[in-house]
Parts: structure tokens; C-alpha cells; sequence
């Protein structure tokens, strides 16, 4: 069954490893026969949430920025794929704010089911995302239909395009995308 597959990629480096992989695994999903869109933060103007809660309320958020549309095209996707370079143990700050900003979908409909991890990190160790691992599922706990679908672990890449010199990431992130759909990883 075709499926919508949004990428956010979360990195504020153009071209960033974290991309890369975004792009191996929407290439994949393409090539299993799903629609694809790729949203980068490096161009959009994301606030930072006020914790106003009058989404709650309201099922819109009280700041006008590039956030509205990206919310939108969450609501209507059927798998999410969040791309992160590793920033001190933890997701980059972008897929943060964008993640507290995603709180008038909690009230709403949404057609997410199965959400993926796509991680760089200099660090070697596999170990070094699993603070992300940990604050997407806390995200993933908040929205009960969805469930967190696999997790690549691009560690040992630091400079822009050091992704390239390691295949294997970008192989799995192409046969996660591959396998959209037909379960978990």
C-alpha cells in the first residue's frame, strides 16, 4: 500500500551527513513505491514554542511561521522520518524546537503511524545516540497510535559528507526506506 513518507531533516548544515542519509532513505522509499517530501529546517523560520497551550484549545499554534505548513504536512503524513546530527549526546536543537512545536497535533487527527530515527554522529560509539533515541520516543509516548518504526545509527562521521566513506549507513537508511510499510526495525 503506497504510503506518504515525510522527511524532516533537522540539521542547520546544508548537505549535512544527517541529509544524506535522509536522502538514501527517501530513495528507498521511492523506490518501493511511495510518495515522498523532504522538508529542511536550514530553510525555515521555526520559533521557539511559548507554552502558551492555547493549541490545545484551538488545534493551531499563537506564532505564524514556517512551522503552520510543516505541522500540516505532519498531520497528513502516514510515516514521519526525523534526521538529526548528534549534538552532545543528544538531538540537534532544531529537531527539538521543531518537536515542541508539534503540540497542536496532540488534540488533532493525524495519520502518522510509523516514525523513524536517521542519526549522524562523530562519536563511533552506537551509544551516542541514544539520548535521541530517548527523546524521540518521549515525543512517539504523547501521540499513541504511532510507534517508533527503526533507528540508523550513522556514528563514526563528523565532516560534511563523511557519511560518503561509510556505505553501510547509507545502505540501511536506503533498505529502512525500502521496507516502509512492511513493519518494524
Amino acid at each position: 500500500m503506497k504510503k506518504k513518507v515525510l522527511a524532516l531533516a533537522t540539521s542547520p548544515r546544508r548537505g549535512g551527513n544527517s541529509e544524506l542519509l535522509t536522502d538514501a532513505f527517501l530513495a528507498g522509499a521511492a523506490e518501493a513505491g511511495h510518495e515522498t517530501e523532504k522538508v529542511c529546517l536550514y530553510d525555515k523560520e521555526v520559533q521557539f514554542c511559548r507554552g502558551c497551550l492555547a493549541c490545545q484549545k484551538t488545534k493551531r499554534c499563537v506564532i505564524h511561521d514556517d512551522v503552520e505548513d510543516i505541522l500540516e504536512k505532519i498531520r497528513r503524513a502516514d510515516v514521519l522520518v526525523f534526521a538529526t546530527p548528534i549534538y552532545f549526546y543528544e538531538m540537534s536543537g532544531q529537531m527539538k524546537t521543531l518537536l515542541d512545536r508539534t503540540n497542536p497535533l496532540f488534540p488533532a487527527e493525524y495519520a502518522f503511524r510509523d516514525v523513524y530515527l536517521l542519526s549522524t554522529a562523530a562519536d563511533g560509539d552506537e551509544n551516542a545516540v541514544d539520548g535521541a533515541v530517548k527523546g524521540l520516543e518521549g515525543w512517539i509516548s504523547c501521540f499513541e497510535r504511532a510507534r517508533l518504526s527503526g533507528v540508523v545509527r550513522g556514528v563514526g562521521v563528523d565532516g560534511l559528507g563523511a557519511i560518503q566513506a561509510h556505505p553501510a549507513h547509507l545502505e540501511r537508511a536506503a533498505q529502512m526506506g525500502r521496507s516502509v510499510g512492511r513493519g518494524g526495525h
